[in-house]
């Protein structure tokens, strides 16, 4: 078995006031292990500690005990921060700069050779359906868009370990699906995805397992699936079945059973629907203003 990409043993932080006295206990004791390929989702309501920890693995905050590795190093380890890409919760943009500066200005913070860094930011704009934007200011986007601009900047230096706060924070259910497929793209590449949201069905969608923090502990933790499972209970589902067997299936498990089972007519999820509708749309009267048609992951992020 390959080594964690990121690890925590006992992590805790409590904040302090002028005096040094106790404030608030934001994480305590927090174990975690990543692996490589994986998307692994940190969930909890406000104050519950997600912030924190994830600002304790990136090594902007110091823990008052427990240790972090992140690639078998330190966190505060320059050469670690050069395989990381982060997204804010808040993203922070320069807005008098357009997208391409804006990329080009994180491409040469990490030494990204001009030539190439020209080549992934063509790839990067066209990936997050913004390549007709490159020469406007991002102080004229929409919030949705400068959450666009801010993915792509965290993918600029083709990371191994992707850190993603509220990543659909101010998308619309177009960018939202667009930016749940970018994640499970990376993770086929092999790249490792720690996600935090409040939207818990984009994190069922995505992630491989989950935290869930509260009070700074962790409440619970293990593989998505098992943990959303309900014990003796099944689900049967059935295609292009006529009225009369159908009546004779449920005639036979009443039998069986002793009570008829509920039947209920199968249904799209709410995303589904909307996005059949747009791109219904999108054929009979081409593309709205705003962002475009996505395109492929970029082809650097190898």
């Amino acid at each position: 078995m390959s080594d964690p990409i990121l690890s925590t043993e006992d992590l805790g932080k409590t904040f302090r006031d002028f005096w040094r006295r106790p404030r608030a206990r934001a994480v305590d004791s927090l174990s975690l292990s990543l692996e490589p390929g994986e998307v692994y989702g940190l969930l909890g309501p406000n104050g519950s500690g997600k912030s924190t920890s994830i600002k304790l693995i990136l090594g902007l905050l110091h823990p008052d005990k427990g240790r972090i590795r992140v690639f078998g190093k330190s966190p505060r380890d320059v050469k670690v921060k050069h395989r990381i890409g982060y997204l804010p919760e808040e993203s922070n943009l320069y807005p008098y700069l357009d997208a391409r500066e804006s990329l080009r200005f994180t491409a040469a913070l990490f030494g990204i050779d001009p030539e190439e860094r020209e080549w992934r930011i063509t790839q990067l704009l066209e990936m997050v359906g913004l390549s007709h934007t490159g020469r406007r200011r991002i102080g004229e986007f929409s919030k949705g868009m400068a959450r666009r601009i801010g993915l792509a900047q965290a993918l600029i230096n083709d990371p191994d370990l992707v850190i993603l706060d509220e990543p659909t924070s101010g998308l619309d259910p177009l960018g939202t699906r667009q930016v749940k497929d970018i994640i499970r793209s990376l993770a086929e590449r092999g790249k490792t995805v720690l996600l935090s949201s409040h939207l818990l069905a984009d994190v069922e969608d995505v992630c491989d397992r989950i935290c869930i923090l509260y009070g700074g502990i962790v409440r619970a933790e293990g593989p998505i699936r098992e943990l959303l499972q309900v014990a003796n209970h099944l689900q049967l589902q059935l295609e292009d079945l006529d009225p009369e067997k159908r009546n004779q299936l449920l005639n036979l498990l009443e039998d069986m059973l002793g009570k008829r089972p509920q039947l209920e007519p199968s249904r799209k999820d709410l995303e589904t629907f909307f996005l059949e509708v747009v791109a219904k749309a999108r054929e009979d009267s081409g593309e709205a203003s705003g962002t475009r048609k996505e395109g492929e992951l970029a082809e650097f992020l190898v």
